[in-house]
């Protein structure tokens, strides 16, 4: 490992503003899929993923859902309101971020307004305190008896993207993978995307197992490292949960001589994270129980795999925890020379842009 891997300017890229992309491919299987070998690479269209695994092979994905968690509102003297939800605590009570932010002393009741002159109900909250690490808010929520926010959020929330997404109209379903069932993210898990169903039908053809994991994608996600040194960054919190039956499919497909493949970051961090949470101090390879919690694990160069094998992931943000934790797998330097020839070929990138496969024989450790 070389000092320069541990500064944040080894992260860094520039990227040709148009390379950003605004809108999903159609069909979604139809976008490019560099495929990352031990010692070589090449290009394909990602429907041509059931020929790139083998039988026995295991998929895990990231089930969660986007909720429609932006919303508008006004207070009691008329002042407009916008507010971001982040997750919830406990008793109707939430985080999140609050527009204009300064403006928002404990007590301060905001009113939202309905996304339909139809809707029956009315929805407040009451602002309760400061988050310190987020600079966000604890709202109180005065809801109806028997009925959640959760429950309420179609009719007054819209779903939040990326800051670099410009134009976000009429894409609100496209920013949902096809089998997102379990509501709770504020980001979409983008890697997911790229599948359509007769995709995952062909998969399972082939005998290419499927496994769902749950990792609600927190507003961290876009956040860039700031530390000069990114080993003292603090990785921010995200839910997880590994049930027991994907413990059971990772545990067969290991012993039957399987490969575990993970759809996306985020499936690397619950099945890495609840690997991590069964640590027993010692040096030998961790094994996997069911979990659900909260995790922080930060995945960097130098990290010793311990349940991933492969990953298919999108072209991420400069100097993001997502860059460093695909690094981790194929190293800095051709993980920069594989995006310079992304660049060149004008992939597509973020969240509707283009995706890698890394194989689990390009892993380097």
């Amino acid at each position: 490992m070389t000092e320069v891997d541990w500064s944040i300017d080894a992260y860094d890229y520039e990227l040709p503003q148009e390379l950003i992309a605004q809108n999903p491919i159609v069909p979604r299987d139809s976008s490019h899929l560099m495929v990352v070998d031990s010692l070589t690479h090449h290009n394909c269209i990602f429907r041509d993923l059931p020929d790139l695994l083998e039988s026995g092979d295991l998929l895990v994905l990231n089930n969660t859902r986007v909720i429609p968690g932006r919303l508008y509102g006004h207070k009691t003297t008329g002042a407009r309101v916008e507010i971001l939800l982040l997750k919830p605590v406990e008793n109707d009570c939430w985080l999140a971020l609050v527009k204009p932010g300064k403006r928002f002393s404990n007590g301060t009741t905001i009113e939202f307004i309905p996304n339909s002159s139809n809707c029956n109900y009315k929805l407040q909250a009451t602002v309760l305190s400061t988050d310190r690490e987020t600079g966000g808010r604890f709202l109180q929520f005065n809801l109806p008896q028997g009925i959640s926010l959760i429950n309420l959020l179609d009719q007054f929330g819209h779903v939040p993207f990326p800051p670099y997404v410009t134009d976000s109209q009429a894409l609100t379903e496209q920013y949902q993978t096809v089998y997102g069932t379990i509501l709770g993210a504020v980001a979409a898990p983008t890697a997911g995307l790229h599948f359509t169903d007769e995709l995952l039908e062909k998969l399972e053809q082939k005998n290419i197992r499927l496994a769902f994991i749950t990792l609600h994608v927190g507003l961290g996600t876009f956040r860039p490292v700031e530390t000069e040194d990114i080993t003292k960054h603090d990785m921010h919190y995200e839910w997880i949960e590994v049930s027991p039956s994907v413990v059971d499919k990772i545990n067969q497909t290991k012993s039957q001589g399987g490969r575990i493949i993970a759809v996306g970051t985020t499936v690397v961090r619950a099945l890495e994270g609840a690997a991590l949470a069964n640590q027993n101090n010692s040096n030998e390879q961790l094994s996997i129980s069911p979990f659900s919690g909260y995790t922080n694990i930060f995945i960097y160069p130098g990290y010793k795999w311990q349940i991933v094998e492969g990953l298919i992931t999108n072209f991420h943000l400069p100097r993001s925890s997502l860059l460093m934790l695909v690094s981790a797998m194929i190293g800095r330097k051709r993980l920069f020379s594989l995006y310079q020839e992304a660049i060149a070929k004008k992939y597509r990138f973020y969240s509707f842009g283009d995706a890698m496969f890394i194989l689990p024989v390009a892993r380097i450790n």
